[in-house]
């Protein structure tokens, strides 16, 4: 018989809920984004996000339940995201499955944020896609890792300061793009000149390690624009094509380095299959780019489709292989923050 989980994600800024079957099958899903809550201060202030997952939690799981056409007596099992995020938004997640699985009887399953970005793809491509390396870029997260199948991942390398979304975010600031940043920024890069500025790619040529590092590149932009010390970004009136040739040369650097560090790892590990996700990885450039270095080296490249590269619970349906594996949690699992920043000060 067909077997039905609830899975829940509220790791950061986004309250979502889902539907899926043991055998991938997606029921459901529902998103309630909080991109108007957190758009005025340019970045997500974790005690609002926690304050908005406790006001949708509920209805979005009646929504997700409703939308696959069934009723809390169908489900088998309740998965949750557990780690990382913020941790007021993940206790939200965590105490909503907690008391479905008590009331219910229903056994309790940990999902792993990052790892569940990276089986979006094996999701969209209806077939194994392990072992491979999987890289997540997100708004807290820039990491690469060795992925022998769905429950063995090996980091490789990681950010050592910004994520490459949070530069997005904050780059989009100084432009007096709109929030979020990722978007706004691959637009206006479509009209600028690449080559414009010579900004700084750090660590793009140290084969030593796998890491990552956009701060300095951050802070070059804004010695461009505006040069050091104290400046109200708003009041600056940038000319348009200013702005997209500063938006398109900073994309150009990040882009450089998640394919060139992609690229490393790829011969490091000798796998033949790289998996991209998380909500950087709907960059539009970025997808470009890496299907042209795919093409070149002979490698087989798998990136989330648009609607599961930002957060979303269908991708928890990596607990699928966890509930077959027998992996399941306590009651009194709790929740691994980690390492996910917020806010868009320069």
């Amino acid at each position: 018989m067909t077997m039905k989980i609830l899975s829940l994600e509220t790791t950061c800024d986004e309250t979502a809920a889902a539907v899926v079957t043991d055998q991938l099958e997606v029921l459901s899903s529902v998103v309630a984004s909080q991109d108007d809550l957190h758009r005025k201060y340019g970045g997500v202030v974790p005690e609002l996000a926690s304050r908005a997952h406790v006001q949708r939690i509920l209805p979005v799981i009646e929504q997700a339940l409703r939308k696959a056409g069934i009723t809390l007596g169908d489900l088998d099992a309740v998965a949750v995201a557990n780690t990382p995020g913020l941790a007021g938004s993940l206790l939200v997640g965590l105490v909503a499955a907690k008391t479905l699985c008590l009331a219910l009887g229903l056994p309790l399953i940990a999902v792993d944020h990052l790892q569940a970005h990276i089986f979006a793809c094996r999701l969209a491509a209806g077939q194994d896609i392990f072992p491979c390396v999987g890289l997540v870029v997100s708004g807290g997260h820039t990491s690469l890792y060795r992925c022998r199948d769905a429950l063995d991942f090996q980091l490789l390398g990681s950010t050592r300061d910004d994520a490459a979304g949070e530069s997005y975010d904050k780059v989009a600031a100084m432009l007096s793009l709109p929030y979020p940043g990722g978007p706004s920024v691959d637009r206006a890069a479509r009209n600028g000149d690449p080559a414009a500025f010579q900004f700084p790619r750090t660590f793009l040529n140290d084969e030593d390690h796998l890491d990552f590092s956009f701060s300095g590149l951050k802070t070059a932009v804004r010695y461009q624009i505006a040069g050091p010390g104290k400046v109200d970004f708003s009041q600056l009136n940038l000319p348009p094509q200013r702005i997209a040739d500063l938006a398109a040369s900073f994309q150009e650097a990040v882009v450089d380095c998640l394919v060139g560090k992609a690229e490393l790892a790829m011969r490091w590990t000798g796998l033949q299959t790289l998996c991209v996700g998380g909500g950087v990885a709907a960059n539009s450039r970025l997808r470009q780019r890496l299907t042209e270095s795919a093409q070149q080296h002979g490698w087989e490249l798998h990136i989330a489709p648009l609607a599961l590269c930002t957060d979303n619970a269908v991708m928890g349906a990596i607990a699928v292989e966890r509930l077959k594996a027998g992996l399941v949690e306590p009651l009194e699992l709790d929740i691994q923050p980690g390492m996910v920043r917020s806010g868009a000060s320069a």
